[in-house]
């Protein structure tokens, strides 16, 4: 007995498994808890009650995200930490992002909540309700708001959040189906204008379906050459080894397209015209800014943090892709008739400019991008607040010549949107000029001056599409017919309000935001 017990004794302890910082990642477990929280409402909840509940579940949660972010802020760690065992890296790009995703979620939802604009919602209340029907108020009423979209909304901004600060591939994969599957759903619960509603959610799941399988083939064929899904082992491999290149190369690419079609890079852009012309409004601003920060958001981490050591293979191939996204935005931008459209090819061509600070692996690079991602994220949700209130007897009134004459009919309304269409083109005293001025300075920093020539000449195009709607709104004359100006309620005046104070703060004094963004780089752990 005795030898056994000093056997025992001599025995090394067992390694003590660290527990993860569970404060690093509070708002990612606020908001993944409330969208659970958010089903049970509908489970349970009567359905005279959901509504209330679920509007203030979802601003009480972006508001307690928010101040968990910010008191932990204020003691991160310089250098970031990872949480999660690993599989999450909350640095200061991070952060920036989570901040970002969280503020511009909150004029998205501010948008899904209001039912004063569409009479009870612009979500179908039925299932059951045949496509192309279109119900009056009475019905309406009736049958009230589809609340289903603030679990899915939930999901979505939890899955963006932890997309974006991913330390490993396959914590990427899984976050990019949890805000891709939502949002497949959200494209298709349109009240009016159901069949194209719905066949923009099918492009949407079927090309969404295709760029997962690339993204999962990349991480394979990475996995095979390095050995590990973590970008950090992937980087180590990459930066010296005698493995064959052929792996790495063909899972780089494959990687890379999944990404750039969740980011509405051109010619990975093909989903983005058809999903933002059918999906409801609310939805489609939520997704257009909010999807694309989470997108770019792992496009910067990838590049920088597993790829930089490869670049020159790679960087020539993204200079094309960036040249090819801005000249298809700003041309085929300039054939659109349908407002939603002329958006969705204007936000190809930006994604072509966001591209241009991704290649740039500077510092001032990223803030760039990061900053250029913050200003056009809030410009966005205010455009479709806007557009979302011009209607006629069908609904919305997007085709052009719809918007003849609008300044006659509202100027206050035709002043807001020139204000944001200014910002888009990049005008000065605008966030979308600061946001241009800096990306490609640094750009032009790092050597790329050809792709800056193109870009500018890319944003000279496309301001004459958005100079033609201001044109068009206010020296034409209102058709007799002509749509009206809904008077917007309390929260899409909101929504509209803060997209447009953020605009005009951000063009004029930025030096706030650009210091938080150039606070610190991605950690490499």
């Amino acid at each position: 007995m005795s030898s056994v017990l000093l056997l025992a004794q001599e025995q090394p302890a067992p390694p003590k498994v660290e527990a993860p910082p569970v404060s690093a990642i509070w708002p990612i477990l606020i908001v993944l808890g409330a969208a659970c929280l958010s089903v049970l409402f509908e489970a349970l909840l009567p359905k005279h009650l959901r509504w209330p509940a679920q509007v203030t579940l979802a601003l009480l949660t972006i508001a307690a995200a928010g101040v968990k972010l910010v008191t932990y802020v204020s003691d991160a760690p310089a250098a970031g930490e990872t949480a999660m065992f690993g599989t999450l890296a909350v640095d200061r790009p991070a952060l920036f992002l989570w901040g970002t995703l969280l503020a511009l979620s909150l004029g998205a939802v501010l948008l899904i909540a209001d039912r004063s604009v569409e009479p009870g919602g612009a979500f179908v209340a039925s299932a059951a309700i045949r496509p192309g029907t279109i119900q009056d108020r009475a019905q309406v009423a009736s049958t009230g708001m589809q609340t289903e979209v603030f679990p899915l909304t939930l999901f979505a901004l939890g899955g963006m959040m932890v997309f974006c600060a991913a330390n490993d591939l396959l914590t990427m994969f899984v976050a990019l189906e949890v805000l891709s599957l939502p949002l497949y759903l959200m494209c298709g619960l349109a009240r009016r204008r159901r069949l194209l509603s719905q066949e923009a959610a099918v492009k949407y799941f079927l090309l969404g379906a295709f760029a997962s399988a690339f993204f999962l083939y990349g991480v394979a064929l990475l996995y095979g050459y390095a050995g590990s899904v973590r970008l950090a082992d992937i980087a180590e491999a990459a930066a010296g080894s005698d493995r064959s290149d052929t792996l790495l190369f063909a899972g780089m690419g494959l990687l890379v397209v999944g990404l750039l079609f969740k980011a509405a890079v051109g010619p990975f852009h093909t989903w983005t015209p058809d999903v933002y012309q059918g999906a409801p409004t609310p939805v489609t601003a939520f997704m257009a800014a909010c999807t694309k920060v989470a997108a770019f958001g792992g496009i910067l981490r990838v590049l920088q943090v597993a790829l930089e050591s490869t670049q020159w293979e790679w960087r020539g191939v993204l200079w094309g892709v960036a040249i090819v996204s801005m000249v298809i935005g700003a041309v085929l931008g300039l054939t659109q008739t349908d407002v939603k459209r002329m958006i969705a090819y204007s936000s190809v061509a930006h994604a072509g400019f966001l591209l241009i600070g991704s290649i740039a692996l500077t510092e001032k690079g990223l803030s760039g991008t990061l900053f250029y991602l913050l200003t056009y994220g809030f410009t966005t949700i205010a455009t479709f607040g806007v557009i979302s209130l011009v209607r006629d007897s069908s609904g919305e009134a997007t085709h052009l010549s719809q918007w003849a004459g609008l300044a006659k009919r509202s100027p206050l309304l035709a002043g807001v949107f020139t204000f944001l269409l200014l910002a888009l083109a990049g005008i000065p005293l605008t966030s979308g000029f600061v946001g241009k001025f800096v990306v490609f300075e640094a750009a032009l920093a790092d050597g790329m001056a050809p792709l800056v020539v193109v870009a500018l000449i890319a944003s000279a195009v496309a301001a004459f599409f958005y100079l033609r709607v201001i044109v068009l709104m206010y020296f034409s004359e209102p058709a007799a017919d002509g749509p009206t100006v809904t008077v917007p309620g309390a929260f899409t005046t909101a929504a509209i309000t803060l997209g447009v104070i953020v605009t005009l703060l951000l063009g004029v004094a930025p030096a706030f935001a650009l210091d938080w963004a150039s606070s610190g780089v991605f950690a490499i752990r």
